[in-house]
């Protein structure tokens, strides 16, 4: 694991592969490892991979203040740059997809392609808000409840019932073992306090944007527009929910592939 000072923050990072660079920004609540270490060896033949944890997640360390899209992009950067993977092609998932419209945005010259994954543009719109409100009186309250809804939202229903008793306890003890609890709570907090309408319409990057139809914790229509929005981007859809890197991980990296190679 490699480390960067940002700004008061030790913030750890990976790279794996050699070639192009290939930047992955998580979701809220996932890591380096949580998010894509089941992806990697398809990702880094061709690639250097590089894998940010950014604040509230991994083993990132910070000042515990109130987290900006601002402070991770900027944490997410550091990192490409230290690694020397720039130009780098950019991969966001759910509040990562955040990150990385925001950096694409501010940071263009870094930027050769984007790919966003169930993303959103605002978290203040009634039924995110509501949820993300939701997840933090869970988290404070009974984590493990919070897991088993993590799992209700976020597969789909032909997914997930085709799970059985033990796989179900293995995914709800995995999410409560991955997850710093004051963490993502600081990352949820941003969750329903992102806005990033103005970032999405000074994108000039080519860009695909993924939705998922069966997403239940960002419903697809986010992706839709979001890619509605973006000048020349590309759309494409998943048969899955919103934990697309593993509900459905091999037509995701085809997706990605397919896309930065083309």
């Amino acid at each position: 694991m490699k480390k960067v000072e940002v700004f008061g923050a030790t913030v750890s990072y990976r790279v794996d592969g050699n070639g192009p660079g290939l930047v992955l920004v998580s979701g809220t609540g996932g890591n380096l490892q949580s998010n894509w270490d089941h992806l990697i060896d398809q990702l880094t033949p061709q690639r250097s991979v590089v894998r940010v944890d950014y604040s509230g997640s991994g083993e990132t360390l910070d000042t515990h203040e109130s987290l900006s899209v601002q402070i991770l992009a900027e944490q997410v950067v550091a990192a490409a740059k230290a690694s020397g993977a720039v130009p780098f092609d950019l991969v966001g998932y759910s509040l990562g997809a955040g990150v990385a419209i925001y950096i694409a945005a501010e940071y263009p010259e870094l930027v050769r392609s984007l790919v966003l994954l169930a993303g959103f543009a605002s978290g203040q719109e009634t039924r995110l808000k509501l949820q993300s409100e939701l997840w933090l009186d869970l988290i404070r309250l009974e984590p493990r409840a919070f897991a088993r809804l993590i799992l209700l939202a976020g597969f789909s229903p032909p997914f997930l019932s085709g799970l059985d008793d033990r796989q179900v306890d293995e995914w709800i003890d995995a999410i409560c073992t991955v997850n710093r609890w004051d963490g993502i709570a600081r990352q949820i907090d941003l969750d329903r306090r992102l806005d990033i309408s103005a970032q999405v319409q000074k994108i000039n990057r080519p860009t695909l944007v993924i939705g998922c139809g069966h997403d239940q914790m960002v419903p697809v229509e986010h992706s839709r527009a979001l890619a509605a929005t973006i000048t020349g981007s590309r759309y494409a859809e998943l048969d899955s929910g919103h934990l697309a890197p593993f509900e459905c991980p091999d037509e995701f990296v085809k997706l990605v592939l397919d896309f930065i190679d083309a």
